[in-house]
C-alpha cells in the first residue's frame, strides 16, 4: 500500500563509523559508486530540498516535514555495459526505506524517477529495490522492473528512510551486466578520488591500496578504525596492504604545489560457513519441496539475519551464483544431489558453497481401478478385484489380511486396498475401497401397452432391481424401460443385465381396439374389431362372455362383432377377448400382456 507515514527525526547511532563516510544528503554531492559497490549505508537528515518545494517527484510525496526527503541519502553511479540492470537494497525487516532512480547527469534536471518504491514494509521484507528479491520471495511487491541499460547513462539514487528505527542499509548489484562485465559494468572514471571508491572484500582477502603518484617525494599512510585517523608508522610506500575494516588516508608528499589527501573506506565482512546438510525424502504428491526448510542446517546457528542461503542443480552453479533453484521447488521422482550457497548479504562476494544433500522424491501409489464390481446372484465363480498391473516397488494389503495386489472374491462386501513404498523411513501410500455389488438376473413383472393412441407406448416392468437395459426388437440397446411410437405387430422385447448377470426377452404383441362399442344401429360404432391384426400370420381373435361362452371367433377377413350371438342380442356388461397368432416359429400362440376385455353399451 502506499506509505503515508509521521516522519521521526533522529540522528541514530548507525552501524559504525563507516555509515558515515557513507552519507550524503545532497543530490549536488552524490556519493559515487563504481564496481566496488558500498558495503553499507545510513541516513540522519536531510540538508537542501533537492526538489524545490515539489509536492511528489514519482511515486515519493511530502512529509509531515514538509519537504520529499526524510532520512536521506544520494548516490550515482554510470553504466559501462548493454543489458540488464538491477540492485538491491537490504535493511531490518522492522523498518521501511523507499527509493527514486533517475536517469540523468544534471541535479537540477532530474526529471521523474524512472524507477520509484513508495510501498510501506507491512509484510516485514528486508529487500526493496529493482529487479529481483535475491531471497527468491517472487512475492515482494517492493520491487520494480529490471532497467536495460547501455553504456555511458548516468543515473541519481535516493534512498529515504522512513522508520523511527534506522539502523542503515547495504546496497547489492545485480544483473547480467555483471555477468557480461564482472569488473567494469559501472565506469570508475566518475570517481576523481586518488585511491578509487569504497572497497568491499571478505576477510582474509588481500587488499593493496595504491597512491603512486609522479613527482611524489614520500607517502604517509592513516588508519582510522573508530577512534579517528592514527599514523601507520612505518608505511612510506606508494602502496598499502590493508587488513582490517576502517578508513583509510594518504598524505602525498609532492615535490611542489599542494600535498595531495586522499581517502577510501575498505570494509571486510566475515566469510559464513555452509554446514553439513542431511539427505531428505518426501512423497511425490508433495509436488513442491520448501528449500526453505533447509536454511537452519546449512547456517547452523548463524545470525539468519546476515546471511542468504540459496541453492543449485551443480556445484559450478553454486560457486559462480547462477541459476539459482526457486525456493518452492517443483519435484518429480527420483533423486537428484542439490548444492547450497551460504552469503552474506552485506557483501554477496563472500560466500561459502561445499555442501549438498540429495532429495529423493518416491512415487506416491495411485490406485485407479473401479470403486464397483459385480457378481451374478447364485454364481459359484469368484472374481478378480483390485491392482491389476502392480508395481513391483510397492507393497499391497487387502483389511481382509491378504497381501497381494488383487483378491478373488465371491460374496458382497467392501474391500479396501492400500499400496505402500516405503524408503529411509518415509512411507507413501494410497488406499482405495471396491464395494462389491450382487447382481441379479432380470425377471420381466409386465410389459404395460398404451395402444389404440396417436403413437402406441410399450413400457416393461422388472421384478428385480438391477442396472439394466433394454432392447426392442433387434435395435440397440437403451437405459430406459420405455419404447415411444412402436409399429402394431409382433414384437421381442429385451431386458439385459449390463454387469453380464443373464438377460430375459419377451414377445408381445400391439395392437389397437376400442375399449367400448354401441351396437344401436346408428352407424356409430356399432361393431368391435381388433385393429391392425393383419400384421399378424393367421390372426384368430375369441370372445368371451364372463363365464368364458365362445360368443364370436373373427380372423383378419372379419368386419367386427355386433354384439349378438346366434342372432340374440346380448346385454351391456363387459367383454373378453384372446388373440392367437401363428407366430416365427411356426407356432400357434397367444398374445401376452393384451389387455384382454372391453364393454358393450347400449
Amino acid at each position: 500500500m502506499t506509505s503515508f507515514r509521521l516522519v521521526v527525526f533522529l540522528v541514530v547511532q548507525f552501524w559504525s563509523f563507516v555509515v558515515f563516510a557513507q552519507i550524503s544528503q545532497d543530490c549536488g554531492n552524490a556519493i559515487p559508486i563504481c564496481n566496488n559497490t558500498p558495503v553499507n549505508g545510513g541516513t540522519s537528515g536531510f540538508g537542501i530540498d533537492d526538489f524545490d518545494n515539489a509536492p511528489t517527484t514519482g511515486c515519493l510525496e511530502r512529509t509531515t516535514s514538509g519537504a520529499i526527503e526524510s532520512n536521506s541519502v544520494w548516490y550515482r553511479f554510470r553504466t559501462n555495459a548493454t543489458g540488464q540492470l538491477g540492485f538491491n537494497i537490504g535493511f531490518n525487516s522492522n523498518e521501511d526505506w523507499d527509493f527514486a532512480l533517475y536517469r540523468s547527469n544534471d541535479c537540477s534536471a532530474l526529471g521523474e524517477p524512472i524507477r520509484c518504491n513508495f510501498f510501506d514494509n507491512s509484510d516485514a521484507d528486508t529487500f526493496v529495490g529493482v529487479g529481483e528479491d535475491p531471497t527468491g520471495n517472487a512475492q515482494n511487491i517492493q520491487y520494480e522492473e529490471w532497467l536495460q541499460v547501455q553504456p555511458g547513462e548516468d543515473y541519481y539514487l535516493l534512498i529515504n528512510n522512513f522508520s523511527s528505527s534506522n539502523s542503515g542499509f547495504s546496497i547489492q548489484f545485480s544483473g547480467n551486466i555483471f555477468v557480461t562485465n564482472p569488473y567494469d559494468a559501472l565506469d570508475c572514471t566518475i570517481i576523481d578520488n586518488l585511491l578509487g571508491s569504497p572497497i568491499a572484500a571478505c576477510e582474509n582477502d588481500f587488499i593493496e591500496l595504491d597512491a603512486t603518484t609522479s613527482n611524489a617525494i614520500n607517502y604517509n599512510w592513516y588508519r582510522d578504525i573508530g577512534t579517528g585517523f592514527q599514523q601507520v608508522m612505518g608505511e612510506n610506500d606508494p602502496t598499502l596492504q590493508a587488513d582490517q575494516s576502517g578508513m583509510y588516508r594518504v598524505e602525498v608528499i609532492i615535490t611542489s604545489g599542494v600535498n595531495i589527501i586522499s581517502d577510501v573506506q575498505v570494509v571486510f565482512s566475515p566469510v559464513p560457513d555452509t554446514f553439513s546438510l542431511s539427505h531428505e525424502t518426501i512423497c511425490s504428491e508433495t509436488m513442491v519441496y520448501d528449500l526453505s526448510q533447509k536454511d537452519a542446517e546449512a547456517l547452523g546457528g548463524q545470525d539468519p539475519n546476515g546471511y542468504l542461503v540459496t541453492y543449485y542443480h551443480t556445484l559450478i552453479d553454486a560457486l559462480d551464483n547462477t541459476n539459482a533453484l526457486p525456493r518452492q521447488y517443483p519435484v518429480s521422482v527420483g533423486s537428484e544431489t542439490i548444492f547450497a550457497r551460504v552469503s552474506s548479504l552485506v557483501n554477496p562476494s563472500c560466500f561459502d558453497a561445499p555442501e549438498e544433500f540429495d532429495l529423493t522424491v518416491l512415487e506416491t501409489p495411485a490406485l485407479s481401478f473401479s470403486d464397483e464390481a459385480f457378481i451374478c446372484d447364485g454364481s459359484t465363480t469368484s472374481i478378480e478385484i483390485g491392482e491389476t498391473t502392480p508395481n513391483s516397488n510397492f507393497t499391497y494389503t487387502w483389511n481382509t489380511g491378504e497381501t497381494t495386489a488383487t483378491l478373488n472374491v465371491i460374496n458382497e462386501g467392501e474391500y479396501t486396498l492400500t499400496a505402500t513404498n516405503i524408503q529411509n523411513g518415509v512411507v507413501c501410500e494410497d488406499s482405495r475401497t471396491v464395494r462389491v455389488i450382487i447382481s441379479q438376473t432380470p425377471i420381466i413383472s409386465d410389459i404395460q401397452i398404451d395402444d389404440f393412441q396417436e403413437t402406441n407406448i410399450v413400457t416393461i416392468l422388472t421384478a428385480t432391481d438391477g442396472n439394466y437395459e433394454y432392447r426392442l426388437d433387434d435395435g440397440p440397446f437403451q437405459a430406459e424401460n420405455v419404447f415411444e411410437a412402436v409399429v402394431e405387430g409382433e414384437h421381442t422385447v429385451t431386458v439385459s443385465d449390463v454387469n453380464g448377470c443373464g438377460s430375459i426377452s419377451e414377445s408381445v404383441v400391439v395392437m389397437g381396439y376400442p375399449k367400448f362399442f354401441t351396437p344401436n344401429g346408428d352407424d356409430r360404432n356399432d361393431l368391435w374389431q381388433v385393429a391392425g391384426i393383419a400384421a399378424l400370420q393367421e390372426p384368430v381373435v375369441s370372445v368371451y362372455d364372463r363365464y368364458g361362452k365362445l360368443l364370436k371367433q373373427m380372423d383378419k377377413n372379419s368386419s367386427g362383432w355386433d354384439g349378438t350371438f346366434n342372432g340374440m342380442i346380448l346385454p351391456s356388461t363387459d367383454y373378453w377377448f384372446k388373440l392367437s397368432y401363428i407366430n416365427t416359429e411356426g407356432e400357434r400362440t397367444y398374445a401376452k400382456y393384451l389387455k384382454n376385455h372391453f364393454s358393450l353399451r347400449r
